[in-house]
């Protein structure tokens, strides 16, 4: 009996585990506005968390590869993506004229600081949450190979579909 207590245990620690929440953490937008991570939000439709660099090549070819589905997604699911440069104070500078000179569509953050990179334990980017209606980390991947972005999409679609979203 004592093993079945012991194992249920386990269990619900690992679903709490993968039931996170976004971290109360300060970011700016590109205006240099703070912003709360915990705010972020989508009146309860899926949400994308994109954690990238201006100097990763893998980064930059994976938001390419969003932002040009990126309005179909929104038209199709109802998605709203944070973009959030983990780009220290020496190449923060860029992300906005990144951002502007790719007219990416989706909210874009800075985090020139890690807090929010190391809040939710992103060692390297690109580094992507897909979070459920209610701000719920339902999946992640780490890294990018070409067509990746279709795995995400495909969480949000079977989000708004009602099933359970399973693994990471």
């Amino acid at each position: 009996m004592k093993k079945i207590a012991i194992l249920a245990g386990l269990l619900m620690t690992a679903s709490l585990a993968f039931a996170q929440q976004i971290p109360s953490v300060k970011v700016q937008d590109l205006n240099g506005k703070q912003v709360n991570t915990a705010d972020f939000s989508n009146d309860g439709k899926p949400m994308i968390i994109n954690f990238w660099a201006t100097w990763c090549k893998p980064c930059l070819k994976e938001m390419a590869a969003i932002s040009d589905k990126y309005l179909d997604w929104v038209d199709e699911t109802g998605v709203k993506m944070f973009a959030v440069s983990i780009d220290d104070s020496r190449s923060a500078a860029s992300v906005k004229t990144m951002a502007n000179a790719r007219a990416w569509d989706f909210d874009v953050y800075l985090d020139v600081n890690g807090d929010f990179k190391r809040a939710m334990n992103v060692a390297n980017p690109p580094h992507v949450f897909v979070l459920d209606g209610e701000g719920n980390v339902v999946f992640q991947h780490n890294g990018y190979s070409d067509g990746s972005e279709e795995e995400l999409i495909e969480v949000v679609r079977k989000l708004n579909a009602g099933e359970k979203i399973t693994g990471q």
